[in-house]
């Protein structure tokens, strides 16, 4: 399964989601809803996976990424009436952070259901245009 097609399926049970529940639930709701969804679509995920922030080589913290699906992609969610910039910036720094190649923003709060893509700038170019293979050596 390549990154589009993975992403195309997280995107297809964040809109099962929503479409069930409507808007105006807490985040941890909609958390919650689609690890059973990714669940059922046989998606492989990791939920809060945490990751240390260094500054100047010094551990200032840890922050933690809602969900890391096959090993390749971020998924922030957000339960908000409009998505900001700054919820782009975290999402942003998130898939730099963890090193992975794609990040989706997936904002629940609003009547429809609000999807948005980050590229991570430190990946290829090409992965926006071939969209590589996500797992190579998997039967998937």
């Amino acid at each position: 399964m390549n990154l589009d097609q993975l992403t195309y399926k997280v995107n297809g049970c964040a809109m099962k989601v929503h479409n069930t529940l409507g808007n105006g639930f807490q985040e941890v709701i909609y958390q919650r809803c689609l690890a059973i969804e990714l669940g059922n679509a046989g998606i492989s995920f990791q939920r809060e996976e945490p990751q240390t922030i260094y500054y100047e080589g010094i551990d200032v913290g840890t922050r933690r990424a809602d969900f890391i699906i096959e090993d390749c992609v971020i998924v922030e969610l957000k339960a908000l009436i409009n998505l900001e910039d700054v919820h782009l910036a975290q999402a942003k720094n998130y898939v730099v952070a963890y090193n992975k190649p794609i990040g989706l923003l997936i904002n629940f709060g609003s009547t429809s259901l609000q999807f948005k893509k980050i590229y991570n700038p430190k990946y290829n170019q090409q992965i926006k245009q071939s969209h590589n293979l996500v797992n190579p050596d998997s039967d998937k």
